[in-house]
């Protein structure tokens, strides 16, 4: 588990293409400090576990599913990537808890300054923005934000002038490709209520004509 909150840009190093699959490693600083071989580290909002680590970077695999559903598959080397080690239970939780696996990809609509801040439109499909509310927290590319509007295809956030300076959305243009997580919590949520409402569903079916064709009346 994660926080959404960023610690720090790593840089590819290099990946090397495997079938169906990917190796990558990356030049990092701040996540290296006291992980280890097995540990998950979030690239970009996606959970990954280090396979091998240096005293300058960690490798890590991608497997087909990976490369097919998030935006790593578009990385090449010198790209920079969010990095966040993952949630330790005695540290503040700074931003909301993100799982690292993608519910799907956007991509940035467009890009407005609004005071000090800039305002960002993310395209996303439907299955994506019906578990956004305003108000509610997203992961975009593992960075931790909080939802202005929602509409069915698109929704949009507020960046400070921070985020926009240590993360990849301060330099990605208009059309890149996001990592989108929504709310986890959310997700639970809207399970339960759906496995509810079929519930309900299962007991309209009976009927007087059920009742009677199975001896009951």
């Amino acid at each position: 588990m994660f926080t959404g909150i960023i610690e720090e840009l790593g840089t590819v190093r290099h990946i090397d293409l495997l079938k169906d699959a990917a190796r990558m490693t990356i030049d990092a600083n701040v996540v290296l400090g006291g992980s280890q071989v097995g540990d998950s580290i979030a690239v970009n909002g996606v959970c990954l576990t280090a396979t091998s680590l240096s005293t300058k970077s960690f490798t890590v695999d991608m497997m087909y599913e990976t490369l097919q559903k998030t935006s790593l598959r578009e990385l090449t080397q010198h790209s920079k990537v969010n990095l966040e080690r993952a949630l330790q239970l005695n540290s503040r939780l700074g931003g909301h808890i993100v799982s690292g696996h993608v519910d799907g990809t956007g991509n940035i609509a467009s890009i407005t300054p609004v005071g000090i801040a800039q305002l960002y439109k993310i395209h996303a499909s439907p299955n994506v923005t019906a578990g956004l509310l305003p108000k509610g927290s997203v992961a975009i590319d593992g960075i931790s934000l909080t939802v202005i509007d929602v509409g069915e295809n698109d929704f949009t956030v507020s960046l400070i002038p921070h985020t926009m300076k240590n993360t990849t959305l301060g330099f990605k243009k208009i059309g890149a490709v996001v990592n989108l997580e929504t709310d986890i919590i959310g997700k639970y949520v809207a399970r339960i209520l759906s496995q509810s409402k079929d519930t309900r569903k299962e007991k309209t079916d009976i009927s007087l004509d059920f009742l009677t064709d199975n001896g009951f009346i």
